[in-house]
């Protein structure tokens, strides 16, 4: 059941970023939400997660996105990096 919460916020997040790429502008507080979610996610890495680095990275660019116009790649990149993420942890 906590797998499929943490999932869903890696789909929340990709979601955002697709946003973010599409020029949709998505509310501030939506793109908080999921950075701040999303770096507390990361924080799993003091426990030994490699993977929560992506987590890590994508909240960052998701933060600096807000500020600055981030490339167009690292957004590409994290997008399908939480998006697989999330697919595998509904399966």
């Amino acid at each position: 059941m906590v797998v499929k919460l943490l999932g869903s916020i890696d789909l929340l997040s990709s979601f955002a970023f697709l946003l973010i790429i599409f020029g949709v502008d998505p509310y501030i507080q939506i793109i908080i939400f999921c950075s701040g979610l999303s770096f507390l996610k990361g924080l799993f890495i003091l426990g030994g997660d490699l993977f929560s680095i992506i987590d890590l990275l994508s909240a960052i660019s998701l933060f600096l996105s807000i500020f600055f116009a981030m490339p167009v790649i690292i957004l590409w990149l994290c997008s399908f990096l939480l998006l697989s993420k999330s697919f595998a942890s509904f399966l």
